[in-house]
């Protein structure tokens, strides 16, 4: 039996993915935009994107004998009530996608499952590669050509019938399969999401100025956070996901009953001073397995302080002066600076 798409599609589902989808490995005309957005500087400190710009403009320059691209999707939103929603200033605001589990080892397990599967039902040796957002691929791009969706004006791929929760992945392979038909745009006139972004790093349909967006200044951002761009911040310490919350497909968005997306219980709505008196010991041992650790330990602390800042909450206002020797993080340099711009702000506000 031939290793049609519609058995890869059929066993990508039984692996546990709620979406597969094919594409071509052509040189779509999306992908160009990059250099584009490169060159206005929008990448800011992530200065990987510019060493590997040309071979993310083409899928063959990673595998020469590539002649699909099989596009794979998971939902990972989960029947919760997100803090944005509450509105408490007390409570830390962290993405959805970091509450459970990393999502790269899990994604590459099923990934995993798949290409092996794969390899063993082809009938010829297969030049393959599969990649969990890590890898140097446009995805949303192959992704939007496999039928999964469309980009959105937030720059996030939207299925109209699960929303835009989604982790991508992908398996670059040298079978010529059958794509399936490109997703089409429908997010119409709606601007929901450029007009609910804090920092405005929406700056047009589809653009991301990533270095004014809270994502990349509370996860990608190594040093100072720019002291103009703080008070955004809000209480967010990871990640956003307004431009995500507002828009409309997600108001009916589907939810995975997967244990491994539920949030772990000290990230379910944890009050700002409750994180800030975690021990480094315990942060680290919670964070184990988790997206979370991509912003380092100083970055989330560095990230409380600010939230602490905004918030105006005396309790933890008060837990910055408190003694801790055992967690070094607190007395790093750039997370000092911050604690002071905190303390600084709260008085501006009590005077």
């Amino acid at each position: 039996m031939s290793l049609s798409a519609a058995r890869i599609k059929a066993r990508a589902l039984e692996a546990g993915f709620d979406l597969c989808g094919v594409a071509a490995a052509d040189a779509f005309p999306e992908l160009l935009s990059l250099h584009d957005w490169l060159t206005c500087g929008y990448a800011g400190e992530m200065r990987y994107m510019v060493r590997t710009a040309k071979v993310r403009a083409d899928v063959r320059s990673l595998l020469p004998s590539a002649a699909s691209v099989i596009v794979c999707a998971s939902v990972y939103n989960v029947d919760r009530p997100y803090s944005t929603a509450r509105g408490d200033s007390r409570e830390a605001r962290i993405s959805r996608y970091a509450w459970g589990d990393d999502y790269h080892l899990l994604m590459r397990k099923r990934l995993g499952e798949l290409l092996a599967w794969m390899r063993a039902e082809s009938p010829a040796p297969l030049d393959a590669r599969a990649f969990v957002d890590t890898g140097p691929v446009q995805e949303r791009v192959y992704a939007q050509h496999a039928g999964l969706g469309w980009i959105g004006k937030n720059t996030c791929l939207i299925n109209p019938q699960l929303g835009s929760w989604l982790f991508l992945s992908e398996i670059i392979c040298s079978l010529t399969l059958e794509p399936d038909q490109p997703g089409f745009d429908q997010c119409g006139t709606c601007t929901l999401c450029l007009e609910a972004c804090p920092t405005g790093a929406l700056v047009e349909p589809r653009v991301l100025d990533a270095t004014r967006c809270l994502s990349y200044l509370t996860i990608e951002l190594r040093g100072a956070v720019p002291e103009a761009q703080r008070e955004a911040i809000g209480a967010h310490v990871y990640g956003c996901d307004i431009c995500q919350d507002v828009c409309p497909w997600n108001q009916v968005a589907a939810e995975s009953p997967g244990p491994e997306w539920q949030p772990r219980p000290w990230l379910d709505s944890p009050r700002l001073v409750d994180l800030w008196r975690t021990s480094d010991a315990a942060f680290t041992e919670g964070l184990r397995r988790s997206a979370m650790k991509r912003a380092k330990l100083t970055g989330l602390r560095r990230n409380v302080a600010l939230a602490i800042g905004n918030s105006g909450d005396g309790e933890a206002t008060a837990a910055l002066d408190e003694p801790d020797e055992v967690s070094p993080s607190k007395r790093d340099v750039i997370v000092a600076e911050h604690v002071a711009w905190a303390k600084r702000r709260i008085g501006q506000r009590d005077g």
